[in-house]
């Protein structure tokens, strides 16, 4: 699972673990983006350490999920096709399936070399943005068609929060129990991250 996790939040985990359980998955990776192309205006964000950091906080208590840093590049942008193709040169035995949310599906059009992500691994569909179960199966069947690509939609609910949405309630001083593991709460607090500057 890719994303900037700017920051971690409950449905990122929620998402991760119904994957390893509807799947039959050995494990699932955490994969935090470097410098993600559409994302390149990272302002008032935390700092890729941090959101490591954070990855690694909220998941350090299940055993079948595990960071990855394949995707923090220092230099030069992420792209996924690129990831994926590394990860199955590794460990060519290796079946790979990358989860991506249905607001992602409709925009797979506009990724970079999608033939080449979808030759790499299985896609999975999680739920996202009230889209309705007829859009979705009618995109994954064009799709499919499109780039040979095989796309699974995961049986999970529509966890209706964001990181975007983590970011305000932050800076408007809310409460962030149960929607962020307590250990990235502190840290979050313990950081100042997110939280408005003083002028």
């Amino acid at each position: 699972m890719g994303g900037t996790f700017d920051p971690i939040h409950m449905g990122h985990l929620i998402l991760g673990e119904q994957s390893f359980e509807q799947l039959h998955l050995d494990k699932v990776l955490f994969m935090p983006s470097g410098n993600p192309p559409h994302k390149r205006n990272r302002a008032g964000r935390a700092s890729d350490g941090q959101r490591v950091d954070m990855v690694r906080l909220a998941i350090e208590d299940n055993p079948h999920f595990e960071l990855s840093l394949a995707e923090m590049h220092e230099t030069g942008y992420t792209y996924t096709y690129r990831t994926l193709e590394e990860l199955k040169e590794q460990n060519p035995d290796t079946d790979y399936f990358f989860i991506i949310g249905a607001d992602s599906l409709f925009t797979f059009d506009e990724w970079k070399e999608p033939t080449r992500i979808c030759r790499a691994c299985t896609l999975v569909v999680a739920v996202r943005d009230h889209a309705s179960s007829d859009e979705l199966n009618q995109e994954i069947k064009r799709l499919s068609a499109k780039y040979e690509g095989h796309f699974t939609l995961l049986d999970t609910m529509n966890i209706d929060v964001s990181s975007h949405q983590i970011r305000s309630w932050v800076s408007e001083g809310k409460s962030l129990k149960y929607y962020i593991p307590d250990p990235v709460i502190s840290y979050m607090k313990e950081n100042g991250i997110y939280r408005k500057k003083d002028v």
